[in-house]
């Protein structure tokens, strides 16, 4: 097959063929990429996009930024190494010091950095073995509707067990904790009160001892959890899991794989609590698009022997001079200032939704890294939150979006919240086409639905 001259369906028809049952956003985005550019996506058959899925936030700087092109074809034309394991370069001790400058000082001072095998799961999972051998101790405190990746440990902390059901010797020890949320709040009351609430929970099971739980190795958490549903963690919750595990000395993991670098309206979303992690989990964006991950952590907890945690790809140079790149430009240009602007006026957009269609149940989100969860008021339910999620109607939602010219992905409780996690680079004009496109694809399926039901 000549690949290059192939329309969309020859090509998803060989990918089905050959790839795994596995394969996920063909599925629902079927599509197959000629360029890309920007914010913008072109299909095989010449249908232009705007990519609200990014990577799932890796492409901070969009598609092909020039900036990042001309890093990696200067590297490749001065025959730099492509691959160096842990062996040290020009290019690896640059990108440290522009990570460690992206950070805020009371990180910074006393960081170490460990380079993992390139994903974000990988991460995890050295952070996981870290503060396990700093602390020995073995019990890990996880939160309901996490998602920190698909391998073991990681696996085992997720809040979706259907991802997890059928396999079998996950991570033991692992205990889930109530992740605050104002439209589902796993104590039905929402706000301040649920946030308190969700507080003294995690201090009183950890001062019980009775609760059952050994002394923890660590807590990790997403300041917003993405594949959750996009569900910021309130400010003062944060503050206080800050206090608590330093009271209990339980050393706490921040995954900011997709909330790093700006995505938030801070470099680091956990800066918007003004919390001093002991362990930070890096991917995505700090790769400018090139598969890297790496763990930040404080000096304390450097206790690891020689060969205790390696990875045959946590020497990918052209990520590092990539990343390098994407940090520096993303400082450069304030985007996490951008980020919050643009975010707050796209948010404000999908807010009017809310009050047009009752199948909007919530928008929500910090920055560019926003939801809008669909529900269906007329169906029974008994779970958290006044109504019942409905991941049909966000399903029709993505497709009528898709077929607009408007990639988007579902996450959260039966995959109903749209989500949206555009290039940090998009612009104020952007941001307003996206809502209008969004905005008549729930009115175009809501219509439907409507006449449906007559």
């Amino acid at each position: 097959m000549n690949y290059t001259e192939s329309g969309n369906r020859a090509v998803l028809a060989q990918q089905a063929e050959r790839e795994s049952n596995a394969r996920t956003y063909p599925r629902h985005l079927p599509l197959a990429i000629r360029e890309a550019h920007g914010v913008t996506v072109t299909d095989m058959d010449g249908n232009e996009y705007y990519d609200c899925l990014a990577g799932a936030g890796t492409l901070a700087l969009g598609h092909n930024h020039p900036r990042v092109v001309e890093t990696m074809k200067r590297a490749l034309d001065a025959d730099r190494p492509l691959h160096t394991l842990d062996i040290s370069t020009p290019a690896k001790e640059r990108f440290i010091d522009t990570l460690f400058e992206s950070l805020p000082e009371d990180v910074s001072n006393s960081a170490k950095v460990q380079f993992c095998s390139p994903a974000g799961t990988d991460a995890v999972e050295a952070a996981l073995k870290l503060v396990k051998t700093a602390t020995d101790n073995r019990t890990i405190l996880g939160f309901q509707g996490a998602y920190h990746g698909m391998t073991n440990g990681a696996l085992s902390l997720m809040g979706d067990t259907d991802a997890k059901e059928s396999i079998p010797g996950l991570m033991a020890d692992v205990h889930h904790l109530p992740y605050p949320s104002d439209y589902r709040c796993p104590f039905d009351v929402g706000g301040d009160e649920g946030h308190h609430l969700a507080s003294s929970y995690v201090e009183n099971l950890l001062a019980d001892p009775e609760s059952g739980i050994t002394d923890p190795a660590g807590m990790i958490l997403e300041p917003v959890q993405g594949e959750g549903g996009v569900i910021p963690a309130p400010d003062e919750w944060l503050r206080q899991m800050r206090r608590i595990t330093q009271a209990h000395d339980i050393p706490l993991i921040v995954d900011e794989i997709q909330t790093g670098l700006g995505r938030t309206g801070e470099t680091y979303a956990f800066e918007h609590a003004g919390i001093t992690p002991d362990v930070i989990t890096l991917s995505k964006a700090v790769g400018g698009g090139l598969p890297l991950a790496v763990v930040v952590y404080d000096a304390s907890l450097d206790v690891w022997e020689p060969g205790a945690h390696a990875g045959t790809f946590r020497g990918n140079q052209l990520a590092m001079a990539a990343g390098e790149t994407t940090i520096d430009y993303v400082l450069e240009h304030d985007l996490d200032d951008h980020a919050a602007t643009v975010g707050a006026r796209l948010r404000d957009e999908l807010e009017t939704l809310a009050e047009r269609f009752n199948v909007v149940g919530d928008v929500r989100g910090r920055g560019l890294m926003l939801g809008v969860e669909f529900v269906d008021p007329d169906a029974e339910w008994q779970g958290a939150g006044p109504f019942a999620p409905d991941g049909e109607f966000a399903k029709a939602v993505q497709a009528a979006c898709f077929d607009r010219g408007l990639i988007i992905e579902l996450g959260g409780r039966a995959s109903a919240t749209a989500r949206f996690l555009p290039p940090l680079i998009v612009s104020k004009e952007q941001v307003d086409e996206i809502a209008t496109i969004f905005g008549e694809a729930v009115a175009a399926v809501a219509n439907t639905d409507e006449d449906q039901r007559e």
